[in-house]
């Protein structure tokens, strides 16, 4: 454990590395998955620039994420998962928009979701082109 006086309030520079970055990240309690979430392109596949509120309205809507680290629970309930886990760290799983607890970190936005959120694994997040709700 750290005490107050070891932690720096100072934010990292503005050169530092990914690995430096990816420390300061949280780590998952309980059941929880750390999931990154991709960011939106600037423009569209036809060369159309979306606007800023559009991005952000769209990064906030996401059904897909990066799982980075997965909490010392996640998955381990055999009643809830009988089987094998739903995903694994690396995976790029689908949830639903607005799911779990949201915060950005250096630019990029992240999501703490439940175990039991992740409705699928997507090998190529890419190959999504649009959400439609049923």
């Amino acid at each position: 454990m750290y005490t107050h006086a070891e932690i720096s309030t100072e934010p990292l520079p503005k050169d530092a590395t990914d690995e430096q970055k990816a420390k300061q990240l949280p780590d998952p309690s309980g059941y929880m998955l750390l999931v990154g979430l991709p960011t939106i392109d600037e423009k569209t596949a036809g060369g159309v620039y979306r606007p800023d509120q559009l991005r952000d309205q769209e990064q906030v809507a996401s059904i897909v994420g990066f799982v980075m680290k997965m909490g010392p629970d996640a998955y381990s309930d055999k009643k809830r998962f009988p089987s094998d886990p739903w995903c694994k760290k690396g995976d790029f799983v689908l949830f639903k928009s607005y799911t779990g607890i949201r915060f950005e970190m250096h630019g990029q936005e992240f999501r703490l979701i439940s175990d039991d959120s992740v409705f699928g694994v997507v090998e190529d997040p890419r190959a999504l082109s649009s959400i439609r709700r049923l």
